[in-house]
């Protein structure tokens, strides 16, 4: 292929090829050249073209396919366009020619087409540059288009439709020809004709003005015959043809020249011509007079449909602004239409015209209006139907005729509806129609109730269903107002049936309102139901209305679920057995009595019994016991034939009834009952549609056409497919209304809905038949549903073979929806049966009957059986089975007479690639030769096998997977990977959107595979023009690939797409015109707020997120600026604050930011979704920020490289993402509310710690304080939904616990929205939500709780760092940078602010936390709970309210724990709660009754269980995993705690309790890596530990008086034995093991050898394993002190053994980091093991010393384990001896040989050439000269004359360095250690020999001068020790000085240079200096 690529067509390359590689050869360099000639030199396309000319046209008449032929017409424009345009007009007479050629044979077609299309590009492209043969060649065309066939009448359609672009005005004259020549094929046979020959009128109107003007009626009623038959596309194109003229005749384009008696059409002309079509229908002499004498009309619905669509279209050309000024008489004329007579002759009739109106209102108001365009929209609509609603008041009281009350009740209908889609859509926004007296909506809509006709009354039902979903604080009130309403009309019909119909929709909304309604409310509509079921037998003119309406309102009362059910069950239960006979004799009487109409009502009855048993067992299947269901079917089956056929339509009700409730019941409930009657024959009457295609295989529904596709018209297209009955509705069954579907639902009418039941129970009951059962007509379903239903087997074999026979029989049906369902059938019967030969003994089948058979029919189905057989086996794996299918697909593929069987048999292949997989791989090369010769050679007009042989092109490429990514030497992948993008080029370029869809997911799956073989500069551009496009099809598989393309290449999809949009002409990029400015992703924004496809809206979302994924940082403020501008785009303009001004210190937050729309970007009236889903951005790219650059939060980075780099900060924009969350927060929209509130929650926590560079101390938030507090006041207010005002308490926690205010009259303003929220609380459950339901109460109370636990617990926090020493430091400098008044501690004033509501928090606090404990028992205790609920729960809201506890109770627990760590467990009289009820049940010992009052002791016990009882029972549960803040929030709460000695006794007294505590804590420290959490348990074991020791001093202090000795109280006791499982002591010792084999697995000798413990393999440490290891030591070095003597020698030699190898690990340098800390810490534990007072026990004594000294022993070792150890290790060693020397009892030290190891390691360090080991070594041997005498005397003894020579040795080698100074001065306080360890009487001697040592230090007046700064500083410091000393030592030293006089005279020297050098620094020489300044500044701007 490659030798396609160029200029010139390789004409060698391509002679030597075969017929079908030279077709694609040629295609291949067509695609070329069309890429090539707009970018070539100008020059070289003239020098070429000639001869590219002749090449071109040879190809044109060379009978090129459709494809070739389309790129060679553009081909050869171009070349004209590009090149000299001279020789065009001969190509123009050449295609002529051949145009008028007289050869018709079919193989000169494909030139003659070729013709046309050239003809056609060239007009296109070359526009009045051919205008002089234009009228030859337009008459040419006219002339063959008489006599051509089809695919040339649609070829010639389409060129004149470019002739007419390219020519625009010029083609004037030729207009009337080319009108009158297309009228005719705009009703012709070929479908495709008719859609070319719209396009072809639609691109004619643009300028021929008489089609809108003089001709308008002529087009409109050809286009209302075009409709006619018509298909899915034709109705596109025709609409889209007829909505233009029609907009064009009411707004023309350009001016008219005024002629006499012509006027501009208004809008009732032009709604008179178009429902004069929907009507009437085509006109027509002979149709009109057949109306006329039958007195009926016979408009089709394809003809409706159309028009429908039509007005669509012309509604959306007019455009927005024309809607909103023009609606009302819009409105008007669709209402008139609707209520004609005509539109409404029969039911089904009226249900049709009904939908197509509804969907013009629904495509208008929903999708072309803005929120406040839809308010007023609503507004016209509620007047229309008040006035309505007063005509047919009119009607019925002047007694008038019910044809008008019957018509008006369709208007009402459409009205209604729309009215109720438009609050759906609006939600929250929608609560200004509900307050505005001026329309009365609510009171309108009730009103309609009182319709004499049911489809009104249950328009209205739901119309208020609407309003209840949009506003759910409405659904409790209108409940309530029903009610009313209902009991005081009872005995009005008409009131009993609206009103009972309103309350069910109203149930049935709760369902969308995740607020609930009040439980009671759920009495009330039982108290209603049953009264009216009461009362139905004491009227019978409305005893039918009573019995519907009971049972109604009771099926609606189930969707409230289990919880509410659960409480009326009983009497439900009562109800079903009064509504049915008991038994058989009782049936028998009531047989033989009773007349039609007693029977009508009890038919009524029962069937709303059943329908009742039924949406119990959908809503409440955890009530349904094998008791209940034995009391719900007592004699069922046995009543459907006895009644009949008087009572046609009610005994169809009933029955329809039986089967829904016996198919949701096990069949073993009613087996052996007689269902003879499931397939009547009176039953058959369901549409197809409305039955099959929920049983076909999703990809099998391809091969229905676009009719089961999805689609935007659906709501309409639908009407076309449900044969005679139509399309379904309202009013067929009444109880749909309470249905969970958000969408209305349209029940079919019952005799439709009656099969499709009866089928549905049929498939499950058919395994349990006998055989005689189970063959009927039409069973195929049956059996099909039967099978798909997951059974292992369908039972024996005689159900078996019916089941094949029916399934074989139907795949030669002649529908194709049944061979659909067949094949599925045997592809699932297979499934169900797994046997090997069946499956195979099937394919063989369907291969005998493909050979013989000849029909297209039994063809098709055999071939789909091929590809669907083993679907649900796991795939075809044998070869030979693989190579036959493929062999006779591929066979059957290729009939050409068949377009049908090519449709099939290619899709069937499809299937085939799919499931053989790598097995398909050896049939790939064939199948992509015969896809892209057949794509080549495939007419357009035959778009089902174009669309078959996409997705056998996508099946094949996805087999082909990662090999495709092949690199250029592969040539075989090459040539496959090309032959794919050929491929994908050739259905790119179909006029078919389905096609175009499939070459899109094409390119898609390529690109997934080898994406830099996809050219993204032509495949965005092809996918941004059709991201408008009018199929649904093709928009999602649009989106679908920028999603994935958005993964990897955002940046280049977004260049491409603004590319594409400045490249094309205006008049096409209409609505693409707004990417230049914002972007694809603005393009998407705009999308994603008109789409309304739930699929189509998530895959834009997706894209949209993932571009941000990828771009955001690097375009942060693009992206953030057009997240502001959506946000900005509301409806209303005004400001939106809900911001109160009337409390006088708010108003500066008034003052400082209103929030003022911004009207000025590129979006207009965006909803409420799409302005959630920006804010959603807005948090996610803050997120992301997170993890990037951490200059994103600070703005000092952010300005400094700023300042280098054009990079950009998200400090930066702060401001704006203030200003956004504050939009978003005051918004009138809750959910906007709820997204704005959670966006200022990220803002807050991700900035509070941001400095403000420009005022030192403070935080970059803190000027943002007011927005913040404006943000959150309207959430406080007194009709904010209990959700809102939840969230908004979340927020204010966070903002006052984030420390960003400081200033507490700044924080009080946020703390007051806390404290009256706490006041709402304080109210309690007495003053309960009429509106919500009442877990609502426990949301928001529990979120008050939280928020004020959050700030208790950061206000105590903070006290405490404050008032450490590290703190107040700090506090002190910030006191410094701050103004005195401003200065103050944050964290003191929190505090008092929380303090004085603390007592009543607290018991709120314990309150919420025995609910908590309560609410988290196990099932088995669940009869526990309170009866009456609990604190802030009902005992009906206990499932709702329990999340609601999970979320706040670890916050609350841990201020609870604080605030009884204040009051250190003292009661305290706290004085009144203002709680209006007992906070608990019990009241947490606070009840005031005397009997029941408990001691200060219990009530502290009880507090203390209830805390532990629920961190312990949480710390357990093993859902913990993924809520690390609760568990932090746990292990703190029980630190405070045990920060109290009260608990801390308790505990300690409990050994049982700290057992499992610390057993818990084990578990936790194993299963959690966080260090935090780690360190936070280790401290709890250390409280534990300490609390036991505590327990053990009280007790040894207690029993010292009665012993002399020290008591045997500990652990251990007498035998020392520690039992695990029940010793403190063990557990600690099991924990802190575990925490150090963890980070140090050297300390096992199990692990020392393994690769994670190797001795020689460097362990390295973090700061957070350093602090870890050294808390495990603590806790270990206190273990022996809980113990009895026996006892603490049992654990002694474990300690040491953890504490010596954690200290031999850090003498090798195993930490890298915080080593200082981990030293100290293991130095320490040692130093407090051996001073316990356990070693010095008389009973222990002799066992701790030999333990001790083998301790000692073991340490002197690490001396000889490795000579290479650092010196700094040596140090570390020195440093432990001396600890054990000083610590030791002597006994330990004393004996030999370890005291001569002692010695020997110190004269070895002496040794050391280091100043840093020798200056430990002098401190540490000091310190040890001065220890016990026993000790300290051997080392003076060994180490005295050593240390005297080697100071000595100082004189000759004086100190160098800072270090060896210090090591000498250091050896000179050991000296003077010694000397004072010396006797009286040998201290003169020894001080004989200090004093000359230090004059030996002495310099002279020489050497002072040029000596180094060390020898000095030796100097000096040797002459302050001298006359320290001398005084000391007077006797002494002045017989020293006599006795040697050069030491005297040195020592004179030396003081004499002393004192000149004191006291020439004491005068200091005269510097001339600053003068003072002049000018005195007063303040300090320091």
């Amino acid at each position: 292929m490659e030798q396609a690529h160029s200029l010139l067509l390789n004409e060698d390359a391509c002679g030597r090829l075969g017929e079908h590689q030279r077709a694609e050869f040629i295609f291949e360099w067509l695609r070329f050249l069309k890429k090539l000639l707009p970018a070539a030199d100008r020059a070289d396309v003239r020098k070429n073209q000639k001869q590219l000319a002749e090449q071109l046209t040879a190809i044109l008449t060379g009978s090129p396919g459709p494809s070739t032929r389309w790129l060679l017409a553009q081909c050869l424009a171009l070349l004209y366009r590009v090149g000299d345009t001279f020789t065009s007009s001969l190509t123009v007479d050449r295609c002529n020619d051949i145009i008028r050629s007289k050869d018709d044979s079919p193989s000169f077609l494909p030139t003659r087409l070729a013709a046309v299309a050239c003809l056609g590009a060239m007009y296109e492209q070359l526009g009045r540059l051919l205008i002089s043969s234009f009228k030859e060649t337009v008459a040419n065309l006219l002339k063959a288009l008489k006599n051509a066939e089809s695919q040339g009448r649609h070829e010639i359609m389409l060129c004149i439709e470019k002739i007419l672009k390219g020519l625009g005005v010029s083609a004037v004259p030729c207009h009337r020809d080319i009108y009158k020549a297309t009228r005719a094929c705009l009703t012709d046979r070929s479908m495709a004709v008719r859609c070319a020959a719209a396009k072809c009128l639609l691109e004619l109107q643009r300028e021929a003005v008489f089609m809108w003007s003089t001709e308008l009626e002529n087009v409109a009623a050809l286009c209302f015959r075009a409709f006619e038959g018509s298909n899915y596309d034709v109705r596109v194109c025709v609409s889209k043809l007829l909505g233009a003229l029609l907009a064009s005749a009411l707004e023309p384009k350009q001016a008219i020249a005024p002629r006499p008696g012509s006027k501009r059409s208004c809008l009732e002309e032009v709604m008179e011509l178009v429902s004069g079509g929907f009507l009437r229908g085509c006109p027509g002499f002979l149709r009109a007079s057949g109306d006329i004498l039958k007195g009926t009309s016979s408009v089709s619905r394809d003809v409706r449909v159309g028009i429908t669509q039509a007005c669509v279209v012309f509604i959306s050309t007019l455009g927005r602004a024309w809607l909103e000024a023009n609606f009302s008489p819009l409105l008007s004329l669709l209402m008139e239409l609707v209520s004609h007579t005509r539109a409404t002759q029969s039911p089904a009739d009226a249900i049709c015209c009904r939908r197509c109106v509804s969907f013009i209102l629904r495509a208008s108001v929903g999708s072309l209006l803005g929120e406040k365009a839809q308010i007023a929209a609503a507004k016209e609509i509620c007047l229309a139907i008040s006035k309505q609603k007063k005509a047919v008041c009119e009607a019925v009281s002047n007694w008038m005729s019910s044809t008008d009350v019957g018509t008006s009740q369709h208007v009402l209908v459409c009205a209604l509806l729309e009215l109720g889609s438009v609050l759906q859509d609006l939600r929250s926004s929608a609560a200004p129609l509900l307050h505005d007296s001026s329309i009365g909506m609510l009171d309108t809509v009730l009103s309609v109730l009182l319709h004499p006709s049911v489809s009104a009354r249950l328009a209205a039902a739901w119309c208020l269903r609407c309003v209840a979903v949009a506003i759910p604080a409405q659904v409790a009130v209108l409940l309530d107002r029903c009610s009313e309403r209902l009991n005081a009309l009872k005995s009005c019909p008409e009131a009993v049936a609206g009103y009972s119909a309103a309350i069910a929709a109203l149930l049935g909304a709760v369902q969308h309102c995740p607020l609930g309604i009040p439980h009671a409310k759920g009495k009330v509509v039982m108290g209603l139901a049953e009264d009216l079921l009461r009362s139905a037998a004491q009227n019978s003119r409305i005893s039918v209305q009573r019995t519907q309406g009971g049972w109604l309102l009771l099926s609606a009362l189930t969707t409230l679920g289990p919880t509410v059910m659960e409480h009326h069950l009983p009497r439900m239960l009562l109800l079903w057995k009064c509504a049915f006979p008991q038994s058989v004799k009782e049936l028998d009487s009531e047989l033989r009595r009773g007349d039609s109409f007693t029977w009508q009502v009890t038919l009524e009855g029962r069937s709303g019994a059943l329908c009742a048993m039924k949406n119990l067992a959908v809503h409440c299947r955890d009530l349904l016991s094998d008791d209940v269901i034995s009391r719900m079917l007592p004699l069922l089956p046995s009543l459907i034939k006895s009644y009949g056929n008087q009572l046609k339509n009610a005994v169809t009700v009933f029955q329809l009834r039986v089967y829904e409730i016996l198919a949701l019941l096990p069949p073993k409930s009613y087996e052996g009952e007689s269902c003879n009657d499931l397939t009547g024959p009176e039953n058959m009457a369901c549409a197809e549609l409305s039955l099959l295609p929920p049983l076909c295989h999703n990809q099998d529904l391809a091969l229905m056409g676009p009719a089961l596709q999805d689609m935007d018209q659906h709501y309409i297209e639908e009407q076309l497919h449900g044969g005679t009955i139509g399309g379904g509705s309202l009013e067929y069954d009444p109880y749909a209304i309470f249905e969970k579907d958000l969408q209305v639902p349209a029940p079919l009418p019952p005799v439709a809905a009656l099969t499709a039941a009866a089928i549905q129970l049929f498939g499950v009951i058919f395994p349990h038949l006998a055989i005689q059962q189970s063959a009927a007509s039409q069973a195929l379903t049956l059996i099909f549903q039967c099978v798909t239903s997951g059974r292992e087997t369908l039972g024996p074999e005689e159900v078996q073979k019916p089941g094949l026979s029916l399934l074989m029989g139907a795949l030669e049906s002649s529908n194709p929806l049944l061979r659909c369902v067949a094949a599925e059938g045997l592809a699932r019967l297979a499934q169900v049966l797994n046997e090997p030969n069946f499956t195979v003994s099937l394919a063989m089948m369907s291969f005998d009957r493909l050979k013989t058979a000849r029909d297209a029919i039994t063809r098709t189905g055999h071939s789909l059986v091929l590809g669907a057989l083993y679907r649900y086996l796991g795939g075809i794996s044998s070869p030979q089975h693989l190579s036959a299918c493929v062999g006779v697909l591929f066979t059957l593929s290729q009939d050409n007479t068949s377009p049908e069987v090519q449709m099939w048999s290619l899709h069937s292949l499809s299937l085939v690639v799919d499931l053989a997989g790598p097995l398909y791989r050896s049939h790939v090369e064939a199948s992509l030769t015969l896809v892209l010769r057949l794509l080549l050679v495939t007419p357009h007009t035959h778009v089902e096998v174009q669309q078959s042989l996409g997705r056998c092109l996508n099946a094949l490429i996805t087999s082909l997977g990662p090999d495709l990514q092949g690199s250029l030497n592969n040539a075989c992948v090459c040539v496959l990977r090309n032959s794919c993008l050929v491929g994908c080029a050739v259905m790119q370029d179909s006029p078919d959107c389905l096609v175009q869809a499939q070459a899109i997911t094409c390119l898609q799956q390529l690109h997934m595979f080898s994406p830099r073989h996809v050219n993204l500069a032509t495949l965005v551009p092809s996918l941004c023009v059709n991201l408008c496009s009018l199929y649904l099809s093709l928009r999602r598989a649009v989106v679908a690939c920028l999603r994935q393309l958005a993964q990897r290449e955002t940046v280049e999809v977004s260049e491409h797409a603004v590319a594409l949009v400045k490249e094309l002409p205006r008049r096409d990029n209409t609505q693409l015109g707004e990417t230049s400015f914002v972007g694809l992703e603005g393009a998407l924004f705009s999308l994603l707020d008109r789409e309304s496809d739930p699929r189509l809206r998530r895959d834009i979302k997706d894209t949209l997120i993932h571009m941000m994924s990828s771009a955001a940082e690097s375009e942060l403020a693009h992206w953030l600026k057009l997240c502001k501008d959506v946000l900005s785009a509301s409806s209303d303009s005004a400001a939106v604050s809900l911001i109160e001004t009337n409390q006088e210190e708010d108003t500066d937050d008034c003052a400082a930011f209103q929030a003022k729309r911004e009207h000025s970007g590129p979006f207009n009236n965006l909803r409420w979704s799409t302005r959630v889903f920006a804010v959603e951005c807005v948090c996610r790219i803050i997120v992301q920020c997170e993890n990037g650059d951490p200059a994103h939060f600070d703005m000092v980075l952010a300005q400094e490289q700023r300042l280098h780099e054009s990079t950009d900060f998200l400090v930066l924009h702060l401001a704006n993402l203030v200003r956004m969350a504050f939009m978003a927060a005051t918004d009138h929209s809750e959910q906007l509310r709820l997204a704005g509130l959670q966006m200022l929650l990220v803002i807050i926590r991700k900035f509070a710690s941001v400095p403000e560079p420009e005022f030192p101390g403070h935080v970059i938030l803190e000027q943002y304080q007011a927005n913040v507090g404006a943000a959150l006041r309207p959430a406080f207010s007194a009709d904010a939904p209990p959700d809102v005002t939840a969230k908004a308490c979340q927020v204010c926690s966070a903002w006052i616990a984030s420390g960003v205010v400081s200033d507490l009259r700044d924080l009080r303003r946020v703390h007051q929205l806390l404290a009256s929220s706490l006041v709402k609380v304080q109210a309690g459950r007495d003053v309960p939500s009429s509106l919500y339901n009442e877990s609502t109460f426990t949301m928001e109370t529990l979120a008050v709780l939280k928020a004020w636990a959050e700030v208790y617990i950061v206000a105590v926090e903070s006290t405490k760092q404050k008032e450490s020493p590290a703190g107040q430091h700090l506090e002190q400098q910030l006191e410094q940078c701050e103004e005195p008044e401003t200065a103050g501690p944050a964290g003191a004033g929190l505090l008092k602010l929380v303090q004085g509501d603390l007592a009543t928090l607290s018991r709120l606090w314990l309150a919420a936390l025995q609910d908590y404990a309560l609410l988290t028992l196990p099932p088995a205790y669940a009869n526990q709970l309170p009866t009456s609920g609990g604190s802030f729960y009902t005992a009906e809201t206990v499932k709702e309210a329990r999340q609601h506890y999970f979320v706040a109770w670890a916050s609350v627990l841990h201020a609870t724990a604080l605030w009884l760590n204040s009051t250190e467990f003292i009661m305290v009289d706290e004085g009144p709660a203002n709680l209006s009820r007992p906070v608990t049940p019990t009241s947490m010992g606070q009840s005031t009754t005397l009997s029941s009052i408990k001691s200060p002791e219990d009530i502290s016990t009880e507090r203390l269980n209830l805390i532990l009882g629920i961190s312990v029972e949480f710390l357990c549960s093993p859902h913990s995993q993924n809520q690390m803040e609760n568990i932090a929030s746990c292990l703190h709460a029980l630190q405070a705690l045990f920060d109290v000695p009260w608990p801390r006794s308790k505990v300690g007294n409990d050994q049982a309790l700290s057992v499992e505590l610390l057993s818990v804590l084990h578990r936790l420290i194993v299963t959690r890596e966080s260090p935090e959490i780690q360190l936070a348990v280790l401290e709890l074991v250390r409280q534990v530990v300490c609390a036991a020791q505590e327990h053990v001093k009280e007790k040894r202090h207690s029993a010292e008086g009665e012993k002399e000795t020290v008591p045997e109280f500990g652990e251990g006791r007498d035998t020392g034995g520690l039992v695990p499982g029940k010793s403190l002591v063990f557990g600690a010792l099991e924990l802190c093991l575990c925490v150090l084999v963890r980070k140090l697995p050297q300390l096992s000798p199990r692990l020392a050898g393994s690769p994670t413990g190797q001795a020689g393999m460097p362990w390295s440490l973090n700061d957070s394993d350093c602090r870890l290891v050294t808390s495990a030591l603590g806790i270990l070095s206190e273990l022996p002190s809980i113990c009895s003597p026996e006892g603490s020698v049992s654990v002694l030699p474990t300690v040491l053994y953890l504490l010596l190898g954690v200290l031999k690990e850090v003498v090798k340098g195993s930490c890298a980091a915080s080593k200082e800390v981990l030293l100290s810490g293991a130095l320490q534990a040692l130093r407090y093991v051996l001073s316990s007072p356990m070693s010095r026990a008389e009973k222990c004594r002799a066992a701790w010393v030999e333990l001790l000294r083998s301790a000692l022993s073991t340490l002197l070792e690490c001396w000889d384990t490795d000579k290479t150890e650092l010196v700094v290790d040596e140090v570390t060693l020195l440093t432990a001896l001396t600890i054990f020397l000083l610590f030791a009892s002597a006994e330990v030290t004393t004996v030999e040989p370890l005291q001569s190891l002692c010695i020997s390691k110190f004269q070895a360090s002496l040794e050391s050439k280091d100043p840093v080991v020798s200056r430990a070594y002098f401190q540490l041997l000091a310190s040890v000269f001065q220890g016990q005498t026993a000790v300290a005397g051997p080392f003076i003894q060994g180490l005295g004359t050593q240390l005297v020579a080697h100071l000595q040795q100082v004189e000759k080698s004086r100190p160098q360095s800072s270090a060896e100074l210090q090591a000498v001065q250091d050896g000179v306080r050991t000296m003077e250690a010694l000397v004072l360890a010396a006797e009286e009487t040998n201290r003169p001697q020894l001080v004989a020999v200090l004093l000359p040592l230090l004059v030996s230090y002495l310099l002279d007046e020489n050497t002072l001068g040029s000596a180094s700064v060390a020898s000095r500083s030796l100097h000096e410091s040797a002459l302050r020790d001298l006359m320290r000393l001398g005084p000391q030592h007077s006797s002494v030293f002045k017989s020293l000085m006599a006795s040697a006089p050069h030491m005297k005279a040195r020592l004179e020297a030396a003081i004499k240079g002393n004192q000149e050098s004191v006291r020439a620094k004491a005068t200091p020489p005269h510097v001339p200096g600053k003068t003072a300044p002049s000018i005195q500044l007063k303040t300090n701007f320091l």
